[in-house]
């Protein structure tokens, strides 16, 4: 079976809103809801295919991901590997340059979207991210 490696980002904006797209219409999975990203292509690091695909897909440019989890998932004709980051910088207005629909999306309200089947078990991820508050050492 086809083994496919993608890269993921919940960009969370600073009301804990994620944004997420819909996949088009006339393609696999057409009307669903899903954290935009796409393949690491050979020799690239998950990283950087986030940002490339973020620039690609969205738009923006994306400051340091945080690494949220990651999904093993067996679709009937490949095998989903999706590394999820938390993104909470960047730069540009996210806007479906491939005529992809967006919204952005409380995070305690994305386990009632309609998803793959594979972002589902990276909600909870989310939500922690969302509701986390870091408190930095004093210097």
């Amino acid at each position: 079976m086809r083994i496919v490696q993608v890269a993921a980002g919940a960009l969370i904006d600073a009301q804990g809103r994620v944004l997420v797209a819909e996949r088009p219409a006339g393609g696999t999975m057409a009307g669903l809801w899903e954290f935009p990203g796409g393949k690491i292509e050979a020799g690239e690091t998950p990283e950087a295919a986030l940002a490339r695909e973020l620039d690609e897909e969205l738009g923006v440019t994306i400051g340091s991901p945080t690494p949220l989890g990651f999904v093993s998932h067996a679709y009937p004709t490949f095998h989903l590997v999706m590394l999820l980051f938390g993104v909470r910088e960047w730069r540009g207005e996210p806007r479906g340059r491939l005529n992809q629909r967006l919204q952005w999306v409380a995070a305690c309200d994305l386990a009632e979207l309609a998803m793959p089947s594979a972002d589902y078990p990276l909600v909870p991820a989310i939500i922690a991210a969302c509701d986390a508050r870091v408190t930095l050492p004093s210097r």
